[in-house]
């Protein structure tokens, strides 16, 4: 069980991925007044998030790299800080050139956060509490999705640009406020033995930030003693070209994640999850706007609203499920979002027909969203089972690189086909084959095996 300063540190987490993920979404909740406002179309409102989506996916590898060997902390305090101020910037915007730019500022400093907060959190949960402590950080994300599906009514009764300025300027004020709460020793996991020999000397877990860890309290990490020998038995590091693609002999780290077919194939699966849910997310409140005429609060409700609400569900059931059957085999670990992708295409499918009412509408995308919530909870202790441990946020970084990327195509295609007169329906069937194949995906990958061929 980990520590109560591990979990003081998920709850202080838990506020930042609120923020991270509202003011990402409020945009695409406000879609009418600001495209009326700039004067702009569907595909040009699409790049909105598009753009965001490219550079924040360019950016997460070298943020994950960057995490491993800077320190998280300073990783993330300068992430909501850059954030939250582009946000405040965003209420200020008077053209299509001007907003696109803030986008861009908000995609280049978010991505700096997710690899490294998930990565601190990993460190200082061993594998019995590691689902449901980032499933916790994670349902911040939820509630910020929820809390950004505000945006409608929002616009509709306080004028667009208020939501920015207000979040915004909330999140500069938590920048500050972490600086001096945020306490924390970052781990130093043991190295195991199986990779001592391809190092030239002891390699820790994580890199520390500069002054981290001198002359402070510390959030003490619960992964020593039992729980870093629960850890170290979820992965272990392999030599090259054996078990499943030889995590641990490199070391250069994106050398040695491409190298681990376990590895390859959740980033493939991760750009497909990607491509199918991200322009879900950015485009449903347009559908029911636009294509079922719903006003922009209830547009903002029963698409963005519902989705995350589904999604914070399926974390918690996902979360529970993975942490309580891992100890006897943690390729539950990829099996639980696996299943959640296969029984979310075909509702997602049934949402592309556009020919059911809402309610049955809303069933659908409740499904959809807690299949997003089962993989959420799992992919970082899923990749904690096919990477090394000093690589774990580059390869977070890696899988959001290719999730974000795939999704700003995507949501950019379903603004251009939408402004060509082909309905988001279409757009929403796309999505549903490509989870289809994401969840078929999932199934195939196997944690690494050791040297003695043990699976871990």
């Amino acid at each position: 069980m980990a520590g109560r300063a591990a979990w003081v540190l998920v709850g202080l987490l838990w506020a930042v991925a609120v923020l991270n993920y509202l003011d990402r979404q409020l945009l695409v909740n406000m879609a009418a007044p600001i495209k009326s406002d700039l004067g702009i179309a569907n595909e040009r409102f699409g790049l909105f998030s598009s753009v965001f989506l490219w550079v924040y996916g360019v950016c997460s590898p070298f943020a994950g790299y960057l995490a491993d060997r800077v320190g998280r902390k300073p990783v993330i305090i300068a992430s909501l800080g850059i954030w939250s101020a582009a946000t405040l910037s965003s209420g200020f915007v008077t053209s299509f050139e001007e907003m696109l730019v803030a986008r861009a500022f908000l995609g280049v400093s978010e991505a700096f956060y997710m690899p490294a907060a998930v990565a601190l959190i990993v460190d200082h949960h061993a594998a019995g509490t590691r689902s449901r402590a980032t499933g916790l950080h994670l349902s911040g994300v939820y509630v910020g999705s929820v809390l950004g599906g505000t945006g409608g009514w929002l616009a509709e009764s306080q004028g667009w640009r208020f939501g920015f300025v207000l979040f915004g300027s909330i999140g500069v004020g938590y920048a500050l406020f972490l600086v001096i709460v945020l306490r924390v020793e970052e781990r130093e996991e043991p190295t195991p033995p199986s990779s001592l020999g391809a190092l030239p000397g002891p390699v820790s877990g994580a890199s520390r930030g500069p002054g981290e860890g001198k002359g402070e309290k510390t959030l003490e990490s619960p992964a020593t003693s039992t729980g870093a020998q629960e850890a170290k038995q979820e992965v272990t590091p392999l030599p090259s070209g054996r078990g499943d693609g030889g995590v641990g002999s490199s070391l250069n780290p994106f050398r040695a994640l491409l190298s681990t077919r376990g590895f390859v194939l959740m980033l493939v699966m991760n750009a497909l999850n990607g491509a199918a849910y991200w322009p879900v997310r950015n485009w449903l409140p347009s559908f029911f706007n636009t294509e079922l005429g719903t006003s922009l609060t209830w547009s903002g409700l029963y698409g963005t609203a519902a989705f995350n609400a589904a999604a914070f569900a399926g974390m918690l059931l996902g979360s529970s499920v993975s942490d309580w059957l891992a100890a006897g085999n943690s390729r539950v670990r990829v099996l639980v979002p696996a299943v959640g992708f296969c029984l979310a295409a075909p509702c997602l499918f049934a949402l592309g027909l556009g020919a059911l009412v809402v309610p049955a509408l809303v069933a659908c995308i409740f499904v959809v969203g807690m299949s997003q919530g089962f993989l959420d909870a799992n992919l970082m202790p899923a990749v904690c089972t096919v990477c090394d441990v000093r690589h774990r946020a580059t390869g977070y970084g890696l899988m959001n690189f290719v999730g974000t990327t795939a999704g700003g195509v995507m949501t950019y295609v379903g603004g251009r086909l939408k402004d060509a007169n082909v309905p988001f329906t279409v757009t929403f069937q796309f999505a549903a084959a490509f989870i289809l194949v994401a969840g078929l995906l999932l199934f195939a990958v196997r944690p690494s095996q050791s040297p003695a061929g043990g699976s871990h």
